[in-house]
């Protein structure tokens, strides 16, 4: 039997503009069509032009009046990054959402972003950091609600404060743990810096659950040639309704977090099923390692020193 499609209502977004990374597959594509579709203008940054364009095809097939923008961005790279800053900058257009959604996950071997960075804390984490800098007067701007994805990885594992870039013993999963517990930690500083310098802005944080999208599938250009075990099993699963989420509801928190008007600033959305894994989206108690308000200000700190985007007051 069919299971009922979870579902939430997004609201009128007509007059806004969205950004939301990582939009050219997966749930970055269900997000960025359910904000089209609500009205919206939105941004996909891609690193694949042409995947992208395939994207905001199929968006528009279904939705003929989506309003789209399709922009460059690779986020391994800083020079990538601020070139997006600046252009969006000179269309000085206010932004009222942008949802941090892109990312890597676990290569097989440690490979560095274009910066030297160790590549899930370089994507991850720090490419989003500096967007986030470099559009700074335009989330402000636009008052905006600014949504990061981060992951039940989260819940476990630390900041390798002696070893950030994983130099000297790589370990895949402990290194994407740690790019999303940074990437998690930033976002609540923003909401408090915010908070205190009279930014505007409200920063929350969704995480998918589990989900077949595109993270452990094969990809060559990180060095996996096939599908993992993992993302086999997690389509078994997911196609029987077997605990998991599917793209479409792995792509609802952060819809709920970015767009709900009951959503909370700094609070955490996920699926609420059991083990976070799949169900409705809902609020979460925040993961141990990102309760640390000290480990929020120093992740901020060093991040501001890596990437050279310094945020101000």
């Amino acid at each position: 039997m069919p299971r009922h499609p979870i579902d939430i209502t997004i609201p009128d977004l007509r007059g806004k503009r969205a950004i939301v990374t990582g939009a050219s597959d997966g749930m970055g594509l269900v997000i960025a069509e359910r904000l089209a579709a609500a009205g919206a203008e939105v941004v996909m940054p891609v690193r694949n032009a042409a995947k992208g364009e395939a994207a905001a095809a199929a968006i528009r097939s279904r939705h003929p009046d989506a309003r789209l923008v399709l922009r460059a961005l690779d986020l391994s790279s800083l020079d990538s990054v601020a070139a997006l800053g600046d252009t969006l900058l000179e269309e000085g257009r206010p932004v009222h959402l942008l949802v941090n959604n892109a990312g890597v996950m676990t290569p097989p071997a440690r490979q560095t972003t274009a910066d030297g960075f160790e590549l899930q804390f370089g994507t991850n984490h720090l490419g989003h950091v500096a967007l986030v800098g470099r559009i700074l007067p335009l989330l402000r701007a636009g008052r905006a609600r600014v949504t990061s994805q981060v992951s039940i990885a989260a819940r476990r594992g630390r900041i390798n404060w002696d070893d950030l870039q994983w130099e000297r013993r790589y370990d895949g999963q402990r290194a994407y743990s740690q790019s999303k517990i940074a990437f998690g930690l930033f976002g609540l500083e923003l909401e408090r810096r915010s908070r205190a310098h009279g930014w505007g802005i409200t920063s929350n944080l969704s995480h998918p659950g589990v989900a077949p999208t595109s993270l452990l599938a094969a990809r060559p250009e990180i060095g996996r040639s096939g599908d993992t075990m993992g993302v086999r099993i997690i389509r078994w699963l997911s196609a029987r309704g077997i605990l998991l989420g599917t793209l479409e509801s792995a792509g609802l928190p952060a819809l709920m977090a970015a767009t709900d008007a009951t959503a909370k600033p700094g609070a955490l959305y996920g699926p609420s099923g059991p083990g976070h894994l799949g169900g409705a989206p809902a609020e979460h108690a925040l993961y141990r390692p990102l309760r640390s308000v000290e480990d929020a200000r120093r992740v901020w700190e060093v991040s501001e020193q890596l990437t050279g985007v310094r945020f101000g007051a």
